[in-house]
């Protein structure tokens, strides 16, 4: 942590960064953006996404605007328009949802070549997500479906994710805080 960071985390000034967030529907972006938020500003009620929505939250020293892309097939195409003002993107994934994975594969595949995320060295965070489930895939096996492990231009990291109890969330977002703080030093 420089100098600069220490001295804005004591004067309360945060550095701003774009996320999107981006998944399949149902795959709990939504719920996972609202436990990221203060509990006092967490909604009771979570509804499908429709088209996208734009929340906030803030860590020690970033302040988060989050692009909640809707995941359902017939939006995923209003993705690329946020490309460009991304920073991070955090991907969500249904672990539970086995017959899903090679969609989401391809929605990964199709973000990773896109020209405006492809030559950048962003960071992704993927969250694992219902882990809660009974049945659902360990990170370990979203990240051999996913084949993550062929990403080596962009640092990632996955997180098995409970996000109705917000398990697994704090240590994703520790990372990615600690990668935008490399990239912007």
């Amino acid at each position: 942590m420089g100098l600069f960071d220490k001295l804005a985390g004591w004067l309360g000034l945060k550095k701003e960064v774009n996320v999107l967030c981006l998944g399949l529907d149902n795959s709990g972006k939504t719920t996972i953006i609202n436990r990221l938020k203060p509990s006092n500003a967490q909604a009771q009620d979570i509804v499908p996404t429709i088209g996208f929505s734009i929340e906030k939250f803030k860590t020690s020293s970033l302040s988060f605007t989050v692009f909640d892309m809707s995941g359902q097939g017939r939006y995923r195409n209003l993705w690329e328009h946020y490309y460009k003002e991304g920073q991070a993107i955090i991907f969500v994934i249904d672990s539970v949802d086995k017959l899903r994975m090679v969609v989401a594969k391809e929605e990964l595949d199709t973000l990773l070549n896109h020209p405006d995320i492809k030559h950048r060295r962003i960071p992704i965070l993927f969250f694992a997500n219902k882990m809660d489930v009974r049945d659902a895939l360990s990170s370990v096996k979203v990240s051999q479906l996913l084949c993550l492990a062929n990403i080596k231009d962009k640092p990632w990291h996955i997180c098995a994710t409970d996000a109705l109890k917000g398990e697994g969330l704090p240590e994703g977002v520790d990372w990615l805080q600690d990668q935008i703080k490399t990239m912007r030093t």
